[in-house]
């Protein structure tokens, strides 16, 4: 997989704003308005094409230095992923960095992200499900080859459906 990725962001860095796509309607949706007093650590959205083994397009996070808006298309690279536990279920976060964002594009794998930027995207998770009554819990972090597996898998789901 050399070839970037294209993401579709839902929720912009910074929002409370929950949003989703709508493959019906073609168009974002506002899903709802976060309880928890945290944000969204970085710009948020799918992979195009990918899905995950619950059906639901593959989750992204997109390191963006600004803010980007929802339906906004992100050319990246992934470099991480983050396992949740979501009701038994162990799910995949991939994070990316945005292939035309001087900041980001040189980083190649997790060990190159920022630890607070790291620790942050995990305690975000598991604070806003908890206060929706809903319990996530961290089951680790895997570096890019990782992510880039978890992806190809996706992708194969995708020509499935």
């Amino acid at each position: 997989m050399d070839e970037p990725l294209l993401c579709l962001v839902e929720i912009p860095k910074g929002s409370r704003n929950k949003y989703e796509y709508d493959a019906d309607l073609g168009l974002m949706v506002f899903d709802r308005f976060l309880s928890a007093s945290v944000v969204f650590p970085t710009d948020y959205g799918f992979i195009r094409g990918a899905y995950s083994a619950d059906g639901d397009p593959m989750d992204v996070l997109i390191t963006v230095s600004e803010p980007t808006f929802p339906g906004c298309a992100v050319h990246a690279k992934p470099v991480a992923v983050l396992w949740l536990c979501d009701q038994d279920e162990r799910e995949p976060k991939v994070v990316c960095v945005p292939c035309e964002d001087p900041n980001w594009k040189s980083m190649e794998d997790l060990a190159d992200l920022p630890d607070q930027l790291v620790e942050e995207i995990a305690h975000f998770f598991v604070a806003y499900k908890e206060r929706e009554d809903h319990e996530v819990t961290v089951d680790g972090w895997g570096g890019a080859d990782e992510a880039r597996k978890v992806i190809e898998e996706g992708f194969a789901r995708g020509l499935n459906r």
